[in-house]
């Protein structure tokens, strides 16, 4: 007797807990002034429900994997002169890690340490080299297969992660950002209304990237030396200009650590930039190599200033100046704080979806739940008698316990998601209907009505928790590889068969055992 009052305390206390958690997903009760003494966790709507905005945004992987060879090409320049050996600075032709050896007798021993200590390179060219007054060795390389495929799923991995936190700046609840087939990546937004600053935070590149200005080149010349390129110089003044830099790129924005907006003495908005540890070094290194040469910032393709190095530079502190506006500059922070994105990203498709269209979707969804809960709970009470209306008060456990899992959880309630609801209504009793069958032919056999119980509910308890278990197992495997709505059609899944089973195998055994051992002489209605 002690064993049924202990279960059927805890399953009231659970149920109350519940109830609990998922009332303020009621607006009367969530926009009303008690709405402080419940959880602020709630179920969050997802953008077919609540509007927002779907981005597809296409990843030019090519330029990641030039910016991974250019900084591989750094660690090979140190790794050879720590052996006592020496190459020209490498540099980037055609996608290609060009090494210049001016030595022929040291070929041989640079390519078996890069070989040694960059086994992620492939040698594909090995030609004299003659320009000017420099001779020698041309060796270029690039990433082997194994290296660009781990370098293509690295880069997607970072644009998610990227995209996210800077979204999760921005201040849109429960994004769902995920990677997609030939170098995509889906951006859903619920409830998002300022579309135009969303795409400019997400779509932004901000590969921020630090290059040597090559002073010596005309920028107006129309053959430009290998290892160059030209760029655009930023003028909001309407002016146009050009420069000539380096392809070798000495520093990224992965080395940046903080960025935040500020002002100089003429109330002019300005980014300062914090270097990590490591990017701090570099930068250091980088200054003290290069006095009176100007060092490039590059964003985005553009080149914001070019400032002359005038000493080494320790602490790691640097800054990006072009005209901006507060607004511009608090963007440009966020999105480097952020993290800048490995490779350029272009927009390929953009969908907005009304509010109006999901509250439609709403409308539908509740009105089927309630269809489907109100003939459910008619027609157990005419199958099963009292039986069935037991189950039917746990139904409503079912969905109670359902709701507050979402809430605790913030998970997001997408259309799929609805159907859920609905699929878990129709479960949540089949689970009751397999035990009323099995009580009712132990009755059948002349058992007393405690022993029905007993051997009804250890009986169909079995098979009704291996036949949801597989079903979680499908609803696991949607979880992983569906997108943002089958995830939510998973999880609303998975909450309400675990409900379902508590509630069916737990609680309704616990409320018949303590209804028997009350009423030993009668007989239960089934």
């Amino acid at each position: 007797m002690k064993s049924i009052t202990f279960r059927l305390c805890l399953s009231i206390f659970v149920l109350l807990a519940g109830l609990y958690c998922a009332l303020p997903n009621i607006p009367a009760i969530g926009n009303s002034i008690i709405n402080d003494i419940f959880p602020a966790q709630r179920i969050n709507l997802g953008l077919d429900l609540k509007g927002g905005m779907n981005l597809t945004l296409g990843v030019d992987i090519e330029k990641a994997l030039e910016s991974t060879l250019s900084l591989t090409g750094q660690g090979v320049r140190e790794r050879v002169i720590s052996e006592g050996l020496n190459i020209l600075r490498p540099r980037m032709t055609d996608g290609q890690l060009e090494v210049i050896v001016p030595k022929a007798g040291d070929v041989s021993k640079i390519r078996d340490i890069i070989q040694k200590w960059y086994p992620n390179l492939q040698l594909v060219a090995e030609n004299s080299y003659n320009a000017g007054s420099s001779e020698g060795q041309s060796l270029k390389y690039v990433l082997n297969d194994m290296a660009r495929k781990e370098a293509e799923n690295l880069t997607l991995d970072q644009v998610v992660r990227t995209i996210r936190n800077r979204i999760d700046q921005f201040g849109v609840a429960e994004p769902d950002i995920r990677k997609q087939s030939n170098n995509q990546v889906q951006v859903q937004l619920p409830g998002l209304t300022d579309t135009s600053r969303a795409i400019q935070i997400v779509g932004q590149t901000a590969h921020l990237e630090f290059r040597l200005v090559r002073d010596d080149v005309n920028p107006n010349s129309m053959v430009l030396p290998a290892g160059t390129s030209r760029f655009p110089m930023l003028d909001k003044k309407g002016g146009h200009s050009t420069i000539i830099l380096d392809n070798e790129v000495l520093l990224t924005g992965a080395d940046i650590a903080n960025a935040r907006p500020s002002f100089d003495q003429f109330a002019s908005a300005y980014v300062s930039l914090k270097f990590s540890p490591q990017g701090a070094l570099a930068f250091e290194k980088i200054t003290g190599e290069n006095i009176k040469k100007r060092l490039a910032i590059v964003l985005d393709g553009e080149v914001y200033s070019a400032p002359v190095i005038q000493d080494r530079i320790v602490g790691g502190e640097a800054s990006i100046s072009g005209d901006f506006t507060t607004d511009e500059a608090n963007d440009l922070a966020v999105v480097l704080r952020a993290g800048s994105l490995p490779a350029p990203v272009n927009i390929l498709e953009e969908r907005t979806v009304g509010p109006s269209l999901g509250q439609e979707s709403i409308n539908s969804g509740i009105t089927a739940s309630i269809v489907g809960a109100l003939l459910v709970l008619g027609m157990m009470p005419l199958f099963y008698g009292f039986s069935g209306l037991v189950a039917d008060v746990l139904l409503c456990g079912t969905l109670t316990l359902l709701f507050a899992g979402l809430s605790m959880f913030g998970a997001t309630l997408t259309l799929p998601g609805i159907a859920g609801v609905v699929l878990t209504i129709g479960m949540a009793v089949d689970a009751n209907v397999l035990i009323f069958e099995r009580i009712r032919e132990e009755l059948r056999l002349g058992m007393s009505t405690a022993e029905a119980i007993y051997a009804g509910f250890n009986r169909a308890s079995i098979s009704i928790i291996d036949s949801n278990l597989t079903t979680i197992i499908a609803a696991i495997i949607l979880y992983q590889f569906g997108t943002g709505p089958i995830r939510g059609f998973a999880i609303t899944l998975s909450l309400g068969i675990i409900a379902s089973i508590f509630t069916s195998v737990f609680v309704c055994r616990a409320c018949f055992e303590w209804w028997s051992s009350k009423n030993p002489d009668k007989k239960l209605s089934v």
